[in-house]
């Protein structure tokens, strides 16, 4: 049976090809995804500055003990003493402190940033290495290093003097000295004195590095490190791994790949399965004159089974091992696709482990074994005197099994969008992608029972528009129904999918975008290029002429920690504590009724200073107002506050609110980034700005924005976090594109003995296209009918959830275009492979296999 499956491969090149074509690339999306989803785990980065330290000590990023672990938003600080501890270790030879502030080289006079550039004490110039090339080291206050390459770009030379926009003011510097690296750019060195006040968290360090003592181990040497570091919140890393204490953005950008890749790779698993069954399944029913004469001639139901399933897995070997060649490049472009547009950092290193490999031809293999020996049931049961009546009329056409499998799926689907309609509208859609795909599977399942009942509905429509070639189109999927739901199946799966996935995307957008419209209520924002605004700024703002209300907005992430605190050594996962996550923001209580739309529902927003805070309502946990909180904010910190109010939120944007110093103090830049400020009625917001612009003489930096640059901001930033979808997305929707126009090819190109012999009765080429013009419209409007029901059982839910209405948010010109490409697509493949076929001619096509 292995040689007549070889011989067979030559015969049916059109149903092996579409067949290869599936497998293969749905084999690379899913190879590619796991590549995506391997990498995010990992999250290593070849470090650049920190490259000449083998062992690097940093906090722990992530909130240990909890059931997620999500990382905090700030960088977490170490205890600087650390160092001095670590350095008494036998086989250290030294070790060295780092910390980092933002700053900017200053221009026009000292009131503009120019190049953006990081500061740093100078004994952390041995992490790189960066050594001095012209002039000296910084001995004292005031004096300055730069990297040469900055150096050159802002003309800069020892013994001239530059200013620093940093800590949210202005300060001179002489330059001493230039000095390069082979790693890291835009640094600028300062005593270690000077660095850890601008810091404004003295006392601490942002990463150790530790130097083994020459012919040591340096595995020895980490792991007695890691020992006398002694708790799991400080982490102790190697190699590539040193990259997260470079950029902890690694981290957090990792996280959300992580969920990313893990839902579209399981979406594309999935999207697989469905495409590469269909295709095989529509191979194989299409050869059921051959598997007839087969079991006519003797051929037992073992040998027949034996021989379409080595047929398939000579394929599937074939199609995976090329994938997995492949999808590890998918998946690399993935990433730098990622990386260039600011969502991960561009030093995230992608990992393309044996995991991911095996996982794609799992998929493939495991799918494509299974539909052939599910289409090969039918023919192997076929008794052999019934086999060519069988084959020359469908009979079995739908089965219980097969009733009993889609009434599952759809109760799943049902399930899920009850789950959607009930979560938070940022986490909605992490339940609303898999039940597309289980809505898309249950429809799929009732496909010819559907299909029959659409070309019922239709078939009087089409015979009165279209005369003679409606007619024969609906007589054809009557037929045929089991050939006619496998060409709509694809037709409805891209349909689906790019109507739900796409409007999903669009209806989150706006309902981040609307949650921020409705809290804000200033008319301008005060920002700075210096990393930010000083508190005091708040009053200076306030007592300019027409400002009506001025507020301060530090914006941060926290946890509400469970009253027993959380232990970072515990075990994390199901079981642990889970506290809830939420926005932090630090106000200023004088300004924040006019600026913002927040309003105490208990307690008064007015009491928000010192250790206070304002939870939203759903978060209180029992809380009274005057209740000790236990908080975590977002650089890990642990503080207890004291509840003085009560805010209303929408659901899944709650934000909790605090007094800007003491926020502020536990974010990075420890400044406030801005100032929003509401206009005194009737004052002229232009003449306003100029006002508040004004202010830049005094402190340099400022500058203002309006509220409509505000709101386009945030619309830019959740684009960005949008486009990581868009991209995985278009991918497994692209499959889906391919796998329509790769089943309607196979569906037309296998009929060729029908078209010769409805040539030879006398039809002309002309008619037998009507004929396929109007089954492709039949096609079309069938997959899209059941891809819309797909869309709109995903959306609604979803919709709920997100902007408490059943309709979603979009322009229903994507409805349009996803439905005009989806039938444009269809007729055209159908026409063009018709008009292949017919370019035979009649007689010498009436003998072809079929």
């Amino acid at each position: 049976m292995i040689r007549i499956a070889l011989r067979t491969l030559r015969h049916h090149k059109a149903g092996f090809l579409a067949s290869f074509v599936a497998l293969f690339f749905g084999a690379a999306i899913v190879v590619g995804c796991g590549g995506l989803l391997q990498s995010a785990l990992k999250s290593e980065a070849q470090p650049q500055r920190l490259a000449a330290a083998p062992i690097v000590v940093s906090a722990d990023q992530r909130y240990l003990g909890t059931r997620s672990e999500e990382p905090f938003v700030e960088r977490v600080p170490l205890d600087a003493a650390l160092a001095t501890r670590l350095k008494s270790l036998p086989g250290v030879r030294s070790t060295v402190t780092d910390v980092s502030f933002p700053a900017a080289l200053a221009t026009d006079g000292g009131k503009r940033a120019g190049a953006r550039v990081t500061g740093h004490g100078w004994s952390s110039a041995a992490l790189t290495p960066y050594r001095i090339t012209k002039g000296a080291a910084p001995a004292g206050p005031g004096q300055l290093v730069l990297d040469e390459r900055l150096a050159r770009r802002a003309g800069l030379a020892p013994g001239d003097r530059t200013r620093l926009l940093v800590r949210g003011g202005t300060q001179e510097f002489r330059v001493t000295g230039l000095a390069a690296a082979d790693g890291g750019s835009g640094s600028v060195f300062l005593t270690d004195t000077e660095a850890a006040e601008l810091t404004g968290r003295p006392g601490k360090a942002d990463v150790i590095g530790v130097f083994p003592r020459p012919g040591t181990d340096p595995g020895q040497v980490a792991a007695a490190v890691e020992k006398a570091v002694g708790t799991p919140s400080v982490t102790v890393l190697t190699g590539a791994e040193r990259g997260r204490a470079e950029d902890p953005e690694i981290v957090s950008g990792g996280d959300d790949l992580v969920s990313l890749a893990a839902a579209f790779g399981g979406l594309a698993a999935m999207v697989t399965v469905f495409v590469v069954a269909s295709t095989l399944g529509l191979a194989i029913q299409q050869r059921q004159r051959e598997m007839a004469l087969l079991r006519a001639i003797g051929t037992t139901p073992g040998q027949l089974r034996r021989l379409i399933l080595g047929e398939t897995v000579l394929l599937t070997l074939l199609a995976t091992a090329l994938a997995c060649a492949c999808g590890p490049l998918f998946g690399r472009w993935l990433l730098d696709g990622f990386a260039s547009a600011g969502v991960v950092p561009d030093t995230m290193e992608f990992s393309a482990g044996s995991l991911p490999l095996v996982a794609g031809a799992a998929t493939a293999v495991v799918t494509a074994v299974g539909a052939a020996l599910i289409a090969a049931r039918g023919p192997a049961r076929t008794r052999p005197t019934e086999a060519l009546a069988e084959a020359a009329v469908e009979r079995r056409w739908f089965s219980w099994p097969r009733l009993v499998l889609a009434l599952v799926c759809l109760g799943g689907g049902t399930a899920l969008a009850v789950v959607t309609a009930g979560m938070d509208g940022p986490k909605a859609a992490g339940a609303a992608t898999p039940a597309a795909m289980v809505w898309t599977a249950g429809f799929g399942l009732l496909g010819p029972v559907l299909a029959r009942g659409i070309t019922a509905g239709l078939s009087r429509p089409m015979g009165a528009l279209s005369g003679l070639a409606g007619r024969l189109a609906t007589l054809n999927a009557k037929a045929r129904t089991a050939r006619f739901a496998g060409a709509v199946m694809p037709v409805m799966l891209a349909t689906g999918l790019a109507i739900a996935l796409i409007y999903m995307q669009t209806t989150n957008s706006r309902g981040a975008e609307r949650a921020f419209d409705d809290s804000l209520r200033a008319d301008l924002a005060v920002t700075s290029d210096a990393g930010g605004l000083p508190l005091g700024m708040v009053d200076t703002v306030k007592r300019q002429p027409g400002v009506a209300a001025a507020s301060a907005q530090v914006s941060s992430r926290g946890y509400v920690e469970p009253a027993g605190g959380v232990d970072p050594g515990a075990e994390g996962g199901e079981g642990a504590a889970d506290p809830p996550e939420m926005a932090l923001a630090g106000v200023t209580p004088e300004g924040i009724g006019r600026t913002t739309a927040f309003r105490a529902t208990q307690g008064s927003l007015d009491a928000l200073s010192g250790e206070t805070v304002a939870l939203p309502t759903r978060y209180t946990d029992g809380h009274k107002i005057g209740d000790k909180v236990p908080m975590r904010l977002g650089d890990g910190s642990r503080v207890s506050l004291e509840l003085v109010a009560t805010v209303k939120g929408e659901r899944g944007y709650e934000t909790a609110l605090l007094p800007a110093a003491l926020l502020a103090r536990h974010t990075d830049s420890g400044l406030v980034p801005s100032i929003m400020v509401t206009a005194e009625p009737g004052v002229d917001r232009a003449q306003l700005a100029a006002t508040l612009t004004a202010l830049s003489e005094r402190q340099p930096g400022l500058r203002v924005t309006s509220r409509d640059t505000l709101a386009a901001a945030q619309a830019e930033q959740d684009d960005t976090q949008a486009w990581m979808a868009y991209l995985v997305l278009g991918v497994v929707v692209g499959y889906a594109i391919i796998a329509l126009v790769n089943t309607q090819a196979l569906a037309t190109t296998e009929r060729r003995r029908e078209f010769m012999l409805q040539r030879l009765i006398g039809a002309t080429r002309r008619q037998v296209m009507q004929m396929m013009a109007m089954e492709a419209a039949l096609v079309s409007v069938a997959g899209i009918v059941l891809g819309s029901l797909v869309a709109a059982l995903t959306l609604v839910p979803l919709s709920m959830s997100v902007l408490g209405t059943a309709t979603p948010e979009g322009s229903p010109w994507i409805f349009v275009t996803v439905v005009g490409a989806a039938f444009a697509l269809t007729l055209a493949t159908t026409l063009v492979s018709a008009v292949t076929v017919l370019r035979n001619r009649p007689v010498e096509a009436v003998g072809v296999r079929e």
